[in-house]
């Protein structure tokens, strides 16, 4: 059984009309990078309930300690910089997509669900990797935002070649 990934698809957004004409507002990048790492987390929280596979469930603890970890440094620069996150188009759809891949992958088991989450952990960080490269970073106009969204985009691009890994394992 081929999953369709959606989740993905919803990130390309990214440069959808939503945003002003020159990219998102800081407070925009904040709530889709949040939104982002949280879509990980629960992904990862899914994959420890429902994987019995030792190397994806060591992968999905990954995403939750690092993800979860990237998020708490978020909050605690938006509280210190007083911005106030904003939701937006990019992170309602993202929400929406997340939701609909979970509950997809809900109903698979064994290696099939296995292999159908790496999957869309390889296609989720590559989307992710990309769209920080090319439009939360280079939007940004904090400096400790912009600093925070490279450093996410170093561990995501690991989190990426992991993936990849576990993938060719898998198969």
């Amino acid at each position: 059984m081929k999953l369709t990934i959606a989740l993905p698809a919803a990130l390309l957004v990214m440069a959808a009309p939503a945003m002003a004409a020159d990219g998102p507002t800081d407070p925009q990048i904040a709530h889709i990078a949040y939104t982002a790492g949280a879509i990980d987390i629960a992904a990862g929280k899914q994959a420890l309930a429902r994987s019995h596979n030792k190397e994806v469930r060591s992968f999905a603890q990954e995403m939750v300690r690092d993800h979860q970890a990237v998020n708490d440094k978020a909050l605690a620069l938006v509280k210190k910089l007083h911005v106030t996150p904003q939701d937006n188009p990019t992170s309602d759809a993202l929400s929406k997509q997340a939701k609909a891949t979970l509950d997809k992958l809900s109903h698979l088991s064994g290696s099939a669900y296995d292999r159908a989450y790496v999957a869309n952990e390889v296609a989720y960080h590559n989307t992710v990797n990309g769209a920080l490269e090319k439009t939360l970073i280079p939007s940004a106009d904090n400096a400790e935002l912009k600093s925070l969204l490279e450093t996410g985009l170093t561990l995501f691009r690991e989190h990426e070649a992991h993936a990849e890994h576990v993938a060719k394992d898998l198969k």
